[in-house]
């Protein structure tokens, strides 16, 4: 528990109500990040370290402390300074910001579709993030029961035909399920899990400025899975080659 929560008794529903009404900052263990213009960025090993307390403070039901959102509102409208980029899907159950311990505001640059796909939009997303804010952690997350990855699979095993874009936006999905040879129990979770790490590996071939940024050891991008039943965060390969 944070200092500025000693004496209270916030559970998970206290915590999800006020990350609702956008009452909610830093975490217990966890001071908020320097502004812009002060202190230099985490590393992409330290950044990714605290996702990785964060998210067991997640799964732990750690108390959320609301004190001085006001005041860091107001300091975070001169400029931002996130440390970490997260891809995920646009699931109304993935949240980076809660799932990773209730981070705040101006800690967390978050690009969203169904499906967690890279595309142009998304990668032009990632760059301005790393080379702009000098974000030193991307993260391409998947998650478990994906309504885009269990189309996708159905479009590779059924040949089942999807309207408008969405047959578009899964083409990716499927051709790593149609390659895919054992189709048995846990096949969308598979799948989900690889197009997490080829997500990481299209930022790294289709994007140069981000590959010379990990070249140069200043940003990491990392493949991760979301179970949606324990809230737990699995990080996949860490190092994956372009």
């Amino acid at each position: 528990m944070c200092e500025a929560c000693e004496g209270g008794s916030w559970n998970r529903r206290g915590f999800l109500r006020l990350a609702g009404t956008g009452v909610l900052t830093a975490t217990a263990g966890m001071a908020a990040p320097a502004l812009a213009g002060e202190d230099p960025p985490p590393s992409p090993d330290e950044a990714l370290d605290r996702l990785i307390k964060g998210n067991k403070r997640f799964i732990q039901d750690a108390e959320a402390c609301a004190a001085g959102f006001i005041d860091r509102r107001a300091e975070v409208a001169k400029g931002q300074k996130p440390w970490a980029i997260v891809l995920t899907c646009s699931d109304s159950r993935v949240v980076p910001e809660l799932i990773f311990g209730g981070v705040t505001l101006g800690e967390m640059f978050v690009a969203r579709n169904a499906g967690n796909v890279v595309d142009t939009d998304v990668l032009g997303t990632i760059e301005y993030g790393t080379e702009h804010l000098h974000v030193p952690l991307v993260v391409v997350m998947a998650h478990k029961r994906c309504g885009a990855v269990a189309a996708a699979c159905d479009a590779a095993l059924k040949g089942t035909k999807f309207e408008g874009n969405i047959g578009r936006m899964i083409e990716g999905i499927a051709e790593i399920a149609v390659k895919d040879k054992d189709r048995r129990e846990g096949f969308p979770e598979r799948i989900a899990r690889s197009h997490a790490i080829r997500g990481v590996k299209r930022i790294l071939m289709e994007s140069e400025p981000v590959g010379h940024l990990v070249h140069a050891g200043r940003v990491k991008v990392v493949p991760a899975y979301y179970d949606l039943d324990n809230g737990a965060v699995e990080f996949l390969n860490q190092t994956i080659p372009g």
